[in-house]
């Protein structure tokens, strides 16, 4: 059976890292982008992180550019905003494509095991839904990710056991994530 643990990706600085590094870690893998109305989610991820490091918690952070040209900074310049104004401590890797022809096969992994199953009700979400509508058709059946900030949850045997669009309350992660601690 195929779990994240079989992935390997690369750092920001261009080296190969497996993602068995990470065996017997929850995980929280997410999508990222400096530029997005969700941004400050570094926030509380960042509060998760330093909360519940210690208890085998980790975020893996991939910064992304392929929703509205949210994140067009080099990975150099996207870990410096991160780290000055959220104090990111956690893994931040190379900016990769979650969606398409080019995308990461861990994010599509990760996608193929979890799929996106739409913002939510309400207002605001239907915006989003719409505008990601239209950012993605270029995708079509390569479209795995709904929009920055989507959040996959990994249990120690590196199997995905949730998927956090970026509408869902942070205070539901993090219990999710308690709960998988």
């Amino acid at each position: 059976m195929k779990t994240v643990y079989d992935f390997v990706v690369k750092d920001r600085k261009g080296n190969d890292v497996s993602l068995k590094d990470y065996e017997g870690k929850v995980l929280l893998i997410v999508n990222t982008a400096t530029g997005c109305g969700f941004t400050p989610h570094y926030e509380p991820l960042e509060a998760m992180y330093k909360e519940m490091r210690d208890k085998g918690f980790e975020i893996l952070d991939f910064p992304c550019n392929q929703f509205a040209n949210q994140a067009p900074e080099s990975d150099d310049e996207i870990h410096e905003f991160c780290t000055l104004k959220f104090g990111t401590e956690f893994p931040q890797f190379a900016k990769i494509d979650v969606n398409g022809e080019t995308a990461d096969p861990l994010f599509a992994y990760l996608a193929s095991e979890k799929p996106f199953e739409g913002f939510g009700k309400g207002l605001k979400n239907a915006a989003l839904n719409k505008f990601a509508a239209a950012n993605n058709k270029k995708y079509g059946d390569k479209t795995y990710i709904g929009w920055n900030f989507t959040k996959f949850l990994v249990n120690r045997e590196g199997i995905v056991i949730a998927r956090f669009e970026p509408t869902v309350d942070m205070e539901d992660v993090k219990m999710a994530v308690e709960a998988a601690l």
